[in-house]
């Protein structure tokens, strides 16, 4: 099959990798002669291991692609030329019906191959997120060069100071000596982070009479929680300006009426929805706020107990709500910012044109 948007081919190439896109020719072409790429790829196959990977929300004509129902994909992008995308490329829906058999045939992937692992677990996650990813992919001990995750020391160790801040309640419930607090905070920070097994959280699966495979992916999704709550921070700052980008970037060239009133309309759509999208981010963790203070405040280990279950399928729920948020922030300030290349109409309205599908709730699409 042919990725048939060429311009939004060679623009997510440009970009580099979001929450959205994880793209491994621009962690190629900028890491490809390192030692360290080369003995540790995330992919053995080399095709693979230089294909643009997107979450991609499925379209009407999409979901017959797939046996049970689905409203995002995993769609995984091989440039036919990687020296020119004009010329696009083929793609394939991971877990698509005759995955492994089309894998098999045009790659050469057998069913037993750790790159179908790999691709299973992109695909149950709710983005690309590489702190995520990361981690997800380190539970199964595969652990690739750090290159194929854009993570810096100081995000990683802004992320544990926040972690420090949230947990701390929760440690002092438990804290007799309070000169060990410190200690405690740290050590338990890092468990979580890690999700490596320590007494503190054996305590805590203990308390909230949780076995250990509940307990594990409920503080797997935890830290989900936790890492978009930081997150979210940086984006909530940067939204407003986003929203003006969108709303006064102007395209070159001759422009008809029908393309100005979609331009106008969807400049106005988006505007409103990009709140709403925020909203929903607020609300959805607000039920761990929630749960977490019943806990630490009230002492009822129950609402904990029962957001750890709930955990799994809010933290796909809430991964793909900011997903589509760190998309449109990341390549708004790729493709409008001030040192961008000038825009044409036609490019103007595919790229909001992907910014609507991203955003457009399913109980609207299910009425298109």
């Amino acid at each position: 099959m042919t990725y048939r948007s060429f311009r939004s081919l060679e623009d997510l190439e440009r970009t580099g990798s979001t929450a959205r896109i994880l793209n491994l020719l621009k962690v190629y072409r900028e890491n490809g002669k390192e030692q360290e790429w080369i003995e540790k790829p995330l992919f053995v196959n080399r095709e693979l291991n230089t294909s643009i990977i997107i979450k991609h929300r499925l379209r009407q004509n999409e979901h017959d692609r797939f046996f049970a129902p689905r409203k995002n994909a995993t769609k995984i992008v091989i440039p036919i030329e990687k020296s020119d995308l004009k010329t696009g490329g083929r793609y394939i829906f991971v877990n698509q019906i005759n995955f492994e058999d089309v894998m098999q045939e045009q790659f050469g992937i057998t069913r037993d191959s750790q790159d179908l692992v790999v691709l299973d677990i992109m695909d149950k996650l709710p983005s690309l997120d590489p702190f995520l990813l990361k981690e997800r992919l380190s539970r199964s001990n595969i652990n690739p060069a750090s290159c194929y995750f854009a993570l810096s020391d100081s995000d990683l160790q802004a992320m544990h100071d926040f972690v420090k801040v949230e947990i701390t309640p929760l440690v002092k419930l438990s804290m007799e000596d309070p000169n060990a607090e410190t200690r405690s905070i740290d050590r338990m920070a890092a468990m979580i982070l890690s999700n490596a097994p320590g007494a503190n959280n054996d305590t805590l699966g203990k308390t909230l009479r949780l076995n250990p495979s509940q307990f594990q992916e409920g503080v797997f999704s935890w830290k989900g929680f936790l890492y978009y709550k930081w997150s979210l921070g940086a984006l909530l700052k940067d939204i407003s300006g986003v929203a003006d980008r969108i709303t006064n970037v102007t395209p070159i060239g001759a422009m008809d009426s029908a393309s100005r009133d979609y331009i106008s309309r969807s400049r106005k759509f988006l505007r409103k929805e990009i709140g709403r999208a925020c909203l929903e981010v607020r609300n959805t963790i607000k039920i761990y706020e929630t749960a977490y203070s019943a806990l630490t405040v009230d002492g009822n280990p129950s609402a904990f107990k029962n957001f750890l279950l709930e955990a799994p399928a809010l933290f796909d729920q809430l991964g793909e709500q900011i997903g589509v948020i760190e998309h449109i922030v990341s390549f708004s300030k790729h493709r409008f910012g001030p040192r961008s290349a000038s825009i044409t109409a036609e490019e103007l309205m595919d790229i909001l044109m992907d910014f609507e599908m991203s955003l457009r709730r399913q109980d609207i699409d299910d009425l298109g």
